[in-house]
């Protein structure tokens, strides 16, 4: 199903009165990206893997991009994939804080993980907390390993999880189990639980 890229994250506008909730353009995000490091069309499409006509696509809001094309596109702009959906915000803000009622959170489904982002109101986070329900079963399910900048935290909610990465021995993490991670190393979790498993999932975004 096509979603629209404005509709898969809302943030907050900070000001002196009740923040109002407003969507992130994706394509501009990515545009603005770009132009940050004085590239080119071509230039980031060669860098993140992508053919021209289909950055510009995204970047026109012309098109929803696959997780694997924002993983290709993270990759490329030397960010990672929560990056890309969090606007850097140009005022200091204290005193912050945000609450989510279970099922609340925004909903993200890719074709091995269902994300529900959490305190995605907040502009400036310096970590990205999202809940996960694992739908893949093996490997063979993932388009090569994911990876990304900063650090990560997982936490095993309910179900049996494999950990499975780049330089380590597969893990098996039941209930309760907690992992904390380089995520520039390639890793990957799977459920092999009866029932899809579910994780809480903390990423930096230094």
């Amino acid at each position: 199903m096509t979603r629209d890229p404005k509709s898969l994250i809302r943030i907050a506008r900070e000001s002196g009165e009740e923040a109002v909730a407003e969507p992130l353009d994706l394509g501009q995000r990515v545009r603005d990206l770009r132009k940050e490091k004085n590239w080119t069309l071509e230039q980031a499409a060669k860098q993140a893997g992508l053919a021209r006509s289909t950055l510009s696509k995204i970047e026109n809001g012309q098109m929803s991009p696959t997780y694997e094309a924002l993983k290709k596109l993270a990759v490329g702009l030397e960010i990672s994939v929560p990056q890309l959906f969090t606007q850097p915000q140009q005022e200091k803000v204290n005193g912050r804080m945000a609450i989510n009622r279970s099922g609340e959170g925004q909903q993200h489904l890719t074709a091995t993980y269902e994300h529900e982002l959490l305190a995605e109101n907040l502009s400036r986070k310096k970590m990205l907390p999202y809940r996960a329900r694992v739908r893949a079963r093996s490997m063979e399910e993932f388009d090569g390993w994911v990876r990304h900048d900063g650090e990560e935290f997982l936490y095993v909610l309910t179900g049996v999880v494999k950990l499975i990465t780049e330089f380590y021995e597969p893990i098996e993490m039941r209930r309760g189990d907690s992992a904390y991670y380089d995520s520039t190393m390639g890793h990957n979790v799977i459920s092999v639980s009866d029932e899809d498993a579910t994780i809480l999932w903390v990423t930096s975004l230094n």
